[in-house]
């Protein structure tokens, strides 16, 4: 039997090796052309490595536009918003799945629907929303918008649903009150679908580049992803440049997701199948 799923594994294998060889090229690529002058990125005989690599690249880039202001304007954001999608989204699973109330499935249900709405349906009443409470063009106003995600309590809702109750209710025979079984109990045992929650969060705040277009209209407010953008249509003849500004905007996403990737399948898996 085992002589049968050798050739098979084998296949496999060699199949998934080229599919992510074919995934990681454009990435690949765009590492490469971070070190090379601008008339080699897009030279007939390409090399992965060139002769005379350009690190001058990630230093000069810093000098072209206020980066360093753009990178601290993403992380701020990204971070505390993460934050607050993590707890309010927390927050609500734990009501829809071991709270009982009137309305629980119906309103769960209706505020989970929102997510096949598309953005660009509610983009102008947002916009003159947050423009009559003057938050158009402010970090604070951006924050708000992006506090609350119905996929984020879809996804937690789906692990606390798989926790036992009889663990809640030694919980309240203890005297913990709701309250005390969420944080002393259900966000312990949540780690994992946390860790999805916020790789998610992050990588699509710290994307996001239609958000910010909109929202921010003045440099000192404005992310990495508009000041790669402002850098292309400044400096577009220099590729070099513009390729090594998008690898450095790629760094944070890889670390967090490296950092959260054990926690990150086992969330997959606990929160996708049960429910």
């Amino acid at each position: 039997m085992k002589t049968k799923t050798l050739p098979y594994k084998t296949i496999m294998y060699v199949i998934l090796a080229l599919l992510t060889a074919l995934t990681l090229m454009p990435l690949l690529w765009m590492l490469s052309a971070s070190i090379k002058t601008d008339s080699e990125v897009f030279s007939l005989v390409f090399h992965w490595f060139p002769k005379n690599p350009q690190i001058k690249n990630y230093t000069k880039i810093w000098e072209k536009i206020p980066l360093a202001r753009f990178v601290f304007n993403s992380v701020k954001l990204t971070v505390i918003i993460t934050a607050i999608q993590v707890l309010t989204s927390s927050f609500a699973a734990y009501g829809f799945s071991k709270c009982k109330f009137k309305g629980r499935d119906m309103l769960f249900l209706l505020y989970v629907a929102t997510i096949a709405i598309p953005w660009q349906v509610y983009m102008l009443p947002q916009y003159s929303m947050m423009n009559k409470l003057h938050l158009v063009d402010s970090h604070l106003g951006y924050i708000l918008m992006q506090s609350f995600t119905a996929f984020g309590v879809f996804l937690m809702r789906q692990f606390f649903m798989s926790l036992p109750n009889e663990l809640l209710e030694a919980g309240r025979i203890d005297g913990l009150s709701e309250y005390g079984n969420y944080f002393q109990i259900a966000l312990p045992l949540a780690k994992p679908s946390i860790a999805t929650l916020t790789i998610f969060s992050f990588v699509t705040i710290w994307n996001d580049y239609m958000g910010p277009m909109i929202y921010f209209n003045t440099t000192e407010n404005k992310t990495i992803q508009l000041g790669i953008k402002m850098f292309i249509a400044q400096y577009s003849a220099e590729y070099g440049l513009v390729m090594a500004a998008s690898v450095l905007s790629l760094i944070p996403v890889l670390i967090i997701f490296l950092a959260g990737q054990k926690f990150f399948v086992q969330g997959v898996a606990s929160s996708g199948i049960k429910g």
